[in-house]
């Protein structure tokens, strides 16, 4: 156990989290809360991979079992678009539905999210975009998270793509925090791999990122560490036994740590610039942040590396011994090595992103919530040379 040493003069902290249920074969208490919070006619958000791999029959079951009638939207893709949130309050608001539940990615629990938003505050989604824009209270949520890392179970985050921009967008606000989030690890047995190391990268640049946060406090830095350990000790064992549900418990709880610490801490410049990349290309979120992380690492500790030395530790790298400067170039390092051991691109450019957008992706995230929080400030000049060296 990495030891916390206090950065700061103590002062009073908030930590929100969800009601939480983990465990193998916790499926089923999914229904229960529904039942606790009210439902007669729950939305079921997912998409087709979900319903392909059986787990949506097996949750309508045991909410049929409840007595509930629930209504299923499944026409979520990868990085959830406005549009998408929009057909999904339609069926919502149709159904005379009373409760959100959201089995999935990060993708379908914030389409989840976007449909809650705007069952009491109404008009358009992208109208949220920001901080505590969300002023009156939501249904209630429940969400069955089926991949380890992106944390919107516990979060206050709903990322939602704007399709005329382009762009990824951040909500973000308190009242996003889920009810009640289930986690069942037999659900990430069948994550196909790109997804297993997308979203274990994900969890990793979540715990680095809240760490180093200017909103971190000890609570969150507990769970920042751990959730880095425990990526670092098991993201490449999971996936190369993908059906072992002891490793796929494990990454369960990386990424539970993890969203509990940046839901908390908030993010930083990684998650910043990734949004802008994911929105242009609509590529998978964790890959573009195991590209881009390091490179942040290294901009971040030229300013102060001592953060990075609690991280090296928590990594069980030897430059946690060594001076602060060392520690954090170790750390890059390592995050650049664990990336390309679960197969993600070197750079950018294998993505598709063209080297002339980089300015304007650079001048997009200096607008996200996720670049208030960064430990150093930057220019837009900055950001684009950040780009360009993750080409």
């Amino acid at each position: 156990m990495v030891p916390l040493v206090s950065r700061e003069v103590p002062r009073t902290v908030k930590f929100h989290a969800p009601e939480i249920v983990f465990g193998v074969d916790s499926l089923g208490e999914a229904a229960h809360a529904a039942v606790r919070l009210g439902a007669v006619r729950p939305l079921l958000v997912t998409d087709p991979g979900l319903i392909e791999a059986g787990w949506v029959d097996e949750l309508l079951g045991h909410l049929r079992d409840a007595c509930l009638r629930p209504e299923v939207f499944s026409a979520v893709t990868p990085n959830p678009k406005d549009h998408e949130v929009a057909a999904a309050f339609e069926r919502y608001a149709e159904a005379g539905c009373d409760v959100v539940l959201g089995i999935g990615g990060g993708s379908v629990m914030d389409a989840a999210k976007g449909v809650a938003i705007l069952a009491t505050n109404g008009g358009g989604i992208l109208d949220y975009v920001g901080v505590d824009r969300v002023t009156r209270p939501i249904p209630p949520t429940v969400m069955v998270p089926t991949t380890a890392g992106t944390g919107a179970d516990v979060s206050q985050f709903c990322i939602v793509t704007d399709t005329e921009r382009a762009t990824k967008v951040t909500i973000l606000g308190r009242a996003l925090v889920p009810d009640v989030t289930v986690i069942d690890p037999r659900l990430l047995t069948t994550m196909p791999e790109w997804l297993g190391a997308a979203s274990g990268l994900d969890a990793l640049t979540h715990g680095v990122e809240a760490y180093v946060s200017l909103a971190h406090n000890p609570l969150t830095d507990h769970h920042a560490l751990r959730a880095v350990g425990l990526v670092s000790e098991s993201l490449t064992a999971s996936m190369a036994d993908p059906r072992s549900i002891s490793a796929r418990l494990v990454m369960a709880q990386a990424s539970l740590e993890a969203g509990m610490a940046f839901t908390n801490a908030i993010l930083g410049a990684a998650h910043a610039m990734s949004h802008q990349v994911g929105g242009l290309l609509d590529k998978p979120h964790g890959v573009i942040n195991g590209i881009l992380l390091p490179h942040v690492v290294r901009f971040n500790a030229a300013a102060d590396p001592a953060p990075y030395v609690a991280i090296a530790a928590g990594m069980g790298l030897d430059a946690q011994h060594a001076p602060p400067v060392e520690a954090a170039a170790a750390v890059a390092d390592r995050v650049e090595e664990l990336a390309r051991e679960v197969g993600v691109p070197r750079g950018l450019s294998e993505l598709g992103v063209p080297e002339d957008v980089l300015p304007r992706l650079a001048a997009q995230s200096l607008e996200d919530s996720c670049m208030t929080t960064n430990p150093r400030a930057a220019t837009v000049g900055e950001i684009t040379e950040l780009f360009r060296a993750a080409m």
